[in-house]
């Protein structure tokens, strides 16, 4: 939803510079919930932590061997573990939202 609300570059320059340069990141806030949007692809995990709408931490990583056999659902599956595993001191205790484009999971989270 933050992505949507960027304004669209209208040159070739200002999509390099945007492209190039980092997103600041922000540190947690109370103990409010977390937002996690994940998506695989066939080479790797990706994930993104967010509370407030503000990006408090990304992570990423390439498929295992064996994982490269996975089904698309089973990938989908394997980007909540490892997102749940490796922000567990954040999202222990507090309420986290999940959010997928993969339809098969949406009823796995309610």
């Amino acid at each position: 939803e933050a992505v949507k609300q960027w304004p669209r570059p209208s040159r070739f320059a200002e999509l390099k510079t945007r492209l190039t340069t980092a997103l600041v990141l922000t540190l947690p806030e109370g103990s409010d919930g977390y937002v996690i949007y994940f998506d695989s692809s066939t080479v790797g995990l990706g994930c993104v932590l967010m509370q407030r709408g503000k990006v408090i931490a990304y992570a990423s990583r390439q498929l295992k061997v064996h994982e490269k056999n996975y089904p698309t659902h089973d990938l989908e599956f394997a980007a909540v573990v490892f997102a749940r595993k490796i922000w567990r001191h954040y999202l222990y205790g507090v309420h986290v939202d999940v959010f997928t484009n993969h339809k098969s999971l949406q009823y796995v989270f309610t």
